[in-house]
């Protein structure tokens, strides 16, 4: 019998926030790989805010391990994931996944979390998300929408709390301006937890903001897919999509 070849790490690498809620959310995310996959090393790093930086996990990873993946915590490509994350794993034995958005089950987890802001069948919906100047970004965010309008059988406009347009205050009164009478805005937040971002969703003038998509084990079930894909092309083998 062959021996068993060890797992690559896995390191989940997230923004960062000084958001005590946020960090908690984040937190959960790894938490539940965890449990899905006793014996995985898992580890937890960051692009900004927080320490460990994700370059310093990674190299402390591969001083014990000989292969490591780095999965973005993060809901699409942006600044963060194709410079950050690039230049951590850019050394032998390192890989990056890609980010956890778009989904199917992104557009489920919001969804329920729409239902659990008891969504009326008269509200109009705004898909809330952080928004980056890259425009894959913009194209995986129009992926969700267009996903979540289909689920929900009504139109879903995409806000940004910055870096592409509409701004979710715009985005909020456009809505607002085709409601029929007793319609409220809802905002979908397309967002891993609770912080600067979201904060600024609860600013924008809506009058229902769902909650962000963290905690769900649904999530960490994203991340383990990834994961493993990656691990796929990290060693030369098929990659399953």
């Amino acid at each position: 019998m062959s021996p068993l070849v060890a797992q690559p790490v896995l390191v989940g690498c997230s923004h960062g926030t000084d958001d005590a809620a946020g960090r908690v959310a984040i937190a959960s995310i790894l938490h539940d790989v965890r449990a899905l996959r006793p014996g995985l090393d898992v580890r937890e790093a960051f692009v900004d805010v927080q320490q460990p930086e994700v370059a310093d996990v990674v190299a402390d990873a591969l001083t014990g391990a000989s292969e490591v993946v780095v999965v973005p915590l993060l809901l699409s490509v942006g600044y963060h994931v194709g410079v950050d994350i690039v230049q951590a794993v850019a050394r032998p034995g390192a890989a990056a996944a890609v980010p956890l958005g778009p989904d199917d089950r992104l557009v489920a987890i919001l969804a329920d979390r729409l239902a659990q802001a008891g969504l009326r069948p008269d509200d109009g919906v705004v898909l809330a998300a952080a928004g980056s100047s890259v425009a894959a970004a913009a194209v995986a965010v129009e992926t969700v929408a267009s996903g979540l309008a289909a689920h929900l059988g009504r139109p879903v406009t995409v806000g940004y709390g910055a870096g592409a347009h509409p701004r979710v205050p715009v985005a909020v009164e456009q809505v607002r301006e085709g409601l029929a009478p007793g319609g409220r805005v809802v905002v979908a937040s397309y967002l891993l937890a609770p912080g600067f971002f979201h904060d600024r969703v609860l600013e924008a003038g809506a009058d229902v903001v769902a909650a962000p998509l963290a905690p769900d084990v649904r999530l960490a079930r994203i991340v383990l897919d990834r994961y493993d894909t990656a691990t796929e092309v990290l060693r030369g083998g098929p990659v399953s999509l």
